[in-house]
């Protein structure tokens, strides 16, 4: 198993945790935060998801990059490598780890192709050409209202007959996709609220972040956390986007009864573009005709308190274990193991690597028995090669060593040792 397999799998198993963590935090943060303004809510549900994202990246980053101390290639002495591992339970944390990065590659790949049919789907409807007369004067009516909200770039508006609610796309070239049903069937000062709304996720870039939204619920699909922030993410979004739309129309009564007529039409929105059906509808309509302070529910509090702290424990315990056994030895030899050359020939070179001038370096670790005999022997990094993997490893199981002694006594090791296959 490749190093980037294994860190990737341990990544993915650590973030179970992490997230957990998270997920507590965020919503301790939004429960004080429930009566502030909808803009500091959607910052902090912004740094959560963030935080999903960069502390797996940055273990990730850390595992790849902080490789196992090599002996010299000449092993003139080898060093405990680690503490006496059981074999079997090797080969089945190796196999696990491969199935749970096998299981999330495939996962991950379905979710990216459906984000990117949506993404062309949208690319299609935007390309759409313009309808006649009613389209048109709609178009000049969205054109009229980005100027108010000092939008500089061109808005363009297409009718689509598959869609129930507006939603807007695009960052570069911002387009808003307006049901058929829609203009024929709601009043023009009603649809002109829905169209001020679009324009303020235009003039907010949410889109940008809509975007980001959906690459970290791709990666991290597993965690039920990722899916709550990222909603909670959406909800205050759109109370943002009608608090600016309210203030620039002056009439929250039109909007919110734009609101109520959209009721009727919900339907699952795509996920890449702003819908104004996103979110709560019914709590939305309230937030601007009669705001009202909202009432602490100390159940989900006490609970959700209550598991923030079981995963700060775990992670003391976890953080204070990592520590104490890399600060001490699990072996306290009294004498290291040490290689008989005269029982280790030269590693043979395969035919094929030859032919093709393939070099590389191989990072080995191997069992030592009681005996000196090389017992196992696993790749902690390839060479990139299979080839060259295979001779290191069968070079390193024709060597025969004096095994390592503690208090006079010959215990089985851990031994690491790296291959530099150089053509000169």
């Amino acid at each position: 198993m490749s190093a980037l397999t294994f860190a990737l799998g341990m990544t993915l198993m650590h973030f179970l945790w992490q997230g957990l963590l998270l997920g507590c935090a965020t919503f301790v943060a939004l429960t004080v935060l429930r009566n502030s303004r909808a803009e500091y809510r959607y910052l902090v549900a912004c740094c959560g998801l963030l935080c999903c994202l960069g502390w797996p990246a940055l273990e990730l980053w850390q595992r790849l990059h902080t490789p196992a101390a090599p002996a010299s290639a000449s092993m003139p002495g080898l060093g405990a490598a680690g503490a006496i591992l059981n074999t079997d339970n090797i080969a089945s944390l190796r196999d696990a780890l491969r199935a749970i990065v096998s299981l999330w590659a495939l996962c991950a790949a379905a979710l990216a192709l459906r984000m990117a049919i949506g993404l062309l789907w949208i690319d299609r409807a935007a390309r759409q050409p313009g309808g006649g007369p009613e389209q048109q004067r709609w178009q000049d009516e969205l054109s009229r209202l980005a100027s108010r909200f000092g939008i500089a770039r061109a808005v363009r508006l297409r009718v689509v007959n598959t869609l129930n609610s507006p939603v807007t796309a695009g960052w570069w070239r911002p387009v808003v996709l307006v049901p058929a049903s829609l203009l024929s069937g709601m009043p023009p000062e009603l649809l002109q609220a829905l169209l001020a709304h679009e324009l303020a996720h235009i003039q907010r870039h949410d889109y940008l972040i809509n975007l980001l939204q959906n690459v970290i619920e791709t990666l991290l699909f597993y965690h039920p956390a990722v899916w709550w922030i990222s909603n909670r993410i959406r909800a205050e979004r759109e109370l943002i986007a009608d608090h600016i739309a309210a203030r620039q129309l002056g009439e929250p009564r039109r909007l919110a009864l734009a609101l109520s007529e959209l009721e009727r039409l919900r339907f699952s929105n795509h996920q890449l573009a702003q819908a104004a059906n996103g979110g709560n509808l019914m709590e939305r309509i309230q937030h601007l005709l009669r705001p009202a302070p909202q009432r602490l529910n100390w159940k989900a509090a006490v609970a959700m308190l209550g598991v923030a702290v079981a995963c700060v424990s775990v992670y003391t315990q976890a953080t204070a274990a990592d520590k104490q056994a890399t600060a001490s030895p699990p072996l306290k030899l009294t004498k290291a193991a040490r290689i008989d050359f005269n029982t280790c020939a030269k590693p043979l070179w395969p035919e094929g690597a030859i032919a093709a001038n393939r070099t590389g370096t191989v990072q080995l670790a191997f069992q030592l028995d009681v005996d000196g005999n090389v017992k196992d022997s696993r790749i902690d990094h390839s060479s990139g090669h299979p080839d060259l993997d295979e001779a290191a490893r069968t070079g390193i199981a024709k060597c025969h060593f004096s095994p390592a002694l503690k208090k006079g006594k010959p215990v089985a090791t851990w031994q690491s040792v790296m291959y530099v296959w150089t053509l000169e």
